[in-house]
């Protein structure tokens, strides 16, 4: 028989029910968001926010288009407003990539967050309220969970930018280019999303 020394069962008990409290709260508030809203917990911080602005959608709709339109593969399907699990530095993760690029198939079922070994690219379209994140926890998290490629929209600082070769917490290889300019994607895309479009 085990005994646990009472300060570090103390602190699993402290732990285990923080993880419990964020996530009932996670559950709470994602129930409750108004359609539209996005309610994601990254790094163990639950952050919610307003839908979208119309420049933001319409870049996110002009990078879904040139994907779906050029792509090679007839099995790849782009998706938006798909929820994957993605764990941060904290013990869990759900966010909402604005998209998601992974074949056919890959998510199936009522679950509103997503295993995301299946996906090939993730697309954020960075926002007033997401910069901060869309540059940190989740590039870090992404990398971890080992999609292949980040394709990061950054509006505030007009750059493109595509993260390549995850390891651990962070991708080995970037490419930015200014707004107007074209960022070449890789196999199995082979083509480049022109961001004059933008």
């Amino acid at each position: 028989m085990a005994w646990a020394a009472p300060e570090r069962e103390h602190q699993a008990i402290s732990a285990a029910l923080k993880i419990a409290s964020v996530e009932e709260t996670f559950e709470a508030l994602s129930a409750a968001a108004p359609e539209g809203w996005g309610v994601e917990q990254i790094e163990g911080e639950i952050h919610v926010a307003a839908p979208a602005d119309g420049e933001h959608a319409e870049i996110v709709a002009e990078v879904a288009d040139q994907v779906t339109g050029r792509r090679k593969d007839a099995g790849l399907r782009t998706r938006t407003g798909l929820g994957l699990n993605v764990p941060g530095v904290w013990i869990t993760g759900k966010v909402t990539p604005d998209l998601v690029i992974a074949p056919k198939g890959s998510f199936g079922g009522r679950l509103k967050f997503h295993d995301p070994s299946p996906v090939m690219l993730v697309g954020e379209v960075t926002s007033e309220a997401t910069t901060d994140r869309d540059r940190g926890p989740k590039l870090r998290g992404y990398a971890r969970v080992g999609i292949p490629l980040y394709l990061l929209v950054d509006r505030e600082a007009h750059r493109v930018t595509l993260y390549s070769e995850p390891a651990g917490d962070r991708y080995t290889r970037e490419s930015a280019v200014a707004f107007s300019k074209t960022i070449a994607l890789p196999a199995p895309f082979d083509f480049e999303i022109d961001t004059a479009e933008f």
